[in-house]
Parts: C-alpha cells; sequence; structure tokens
C-alpha cells in the first residue's frame, strides 16, 4: 500500500508545482516536457525488450513495461524545471543534469530495489547514468530547436 502512495505521489506531486511557473514558462518549456516523455517512453520500451530492468510494482496495467510514476511524473517534470532554471547557460545545464542522473541512477534506483519496487537486471549503474546523461544532450538540442520556431512567431 505505502509503494503504490508513493508511486502515485511520484506521478501526480510534480505536475503540482507547475502553479509556481507563469503561463509563459509553460508555453515555453512544455514542448520539451512532453519530448522528455515521449523519449523516456521509447528508452522504456527498449528496457523492457532488452530487459535492462525489471519492474515489480506500478500503477497501470502496463507499468511492467514503463515506469509510469518516474516517465510521466518527476523525470518530465524535472526537465521542466532545470530547463526553467539553467535556461540559457549550457554549462549549468549539464552540470545539473549530471548531478541529478548520477542521484538517480545510484541512489534512487539502488532505493527503489530496496522497496521492491524494480531492479537492474541487464545493465549496471554506469551504462543507465551514460544512457540518461546522453539523453540531456538530445533534449537540448530539441530544446534549442524548439525555441527557433517559438522566436519565428
Amino acid at each position: 500500500m505505502m509503494v503504490n502512495v508513493l508511486l502515485y505521489a511520484s506521478l501526480f506531486l510534480p505536475w503540482l508545482t507547475l502553479f509556481f511557473a507563469s503561463k509563459e514558462t509553460i508555453r515555453r518549456y512544455m514542448p520539451v516536457t512532453i519530448f522528455t516523455a515521449f523519449l523516456m517512453t521509447i528508452i522504456f520500451q527498449i528496457a523492457y525488450t532488452y530487459k535492462w530492468w525489471t519492474i515489480h510494482e506500478y500503477i497501470v496495467p502496463w507499468g511492467y513495461m514503463i515506469d509510469v510514476s518516474f516517465a510521466y511524473g518527476i523525470f518530465s517534470v524535472g526537465t521542466f524545471w532545470i530547463f526553467k532554471l539553467t535556461s540559457n547557460k549550457f554549462l549549468l545545464y549539464i552540470v545539473v543534469n549530471f548531478i541529478l542522473d548520477f542521484i538517480m541512477c545510484f541512489i534512487a534506483l539502488p532505493t527503489l530495489k530496496k522497496l521492491g519496487i524494480s531492479e537492474y537486471n541487464q545493465i549496471s549503474s554506469w551504462q543507465y547514468l551514460l544512457v540518461t546523461f546522453g539523453l540531456s544532450f538530445v533534449i537540448y538540442v530539441y530544446h534549442k530547436w524548439q525555441e527557433k520556431i517559438f522566436i519565428s512567431d
């Protein structure tokens, strides 16, 4: 029961933080937030196919394939706030992403294993760090491209 509360909180509470952002900020960073959720969906599908990890506890019927709480909650909204707080400061963006990805890979995911939520199988913490950190560059390029579209409007 407590695990489900944690999973639901991880999905919904991050979205409540958007009440602290202006409409313009949401309009500016929501495309990269949605793109991040899309990419995480793809990564989770690859991970399921190659058995990178196993998800034991989930809140949706397809949760054994994708951790909805993480992909559509903490990670997506976290991306929103990282872009908001590091706007146009690439080096700061990279440092913040690396630190948060490191915490995720070496602290949060091992904690999820202890809670019986999920565990690594065919991928190491370092390999997953490379995946998530590499993803941050793809997301950054997308955001820069997206900003050019908004500027031309």
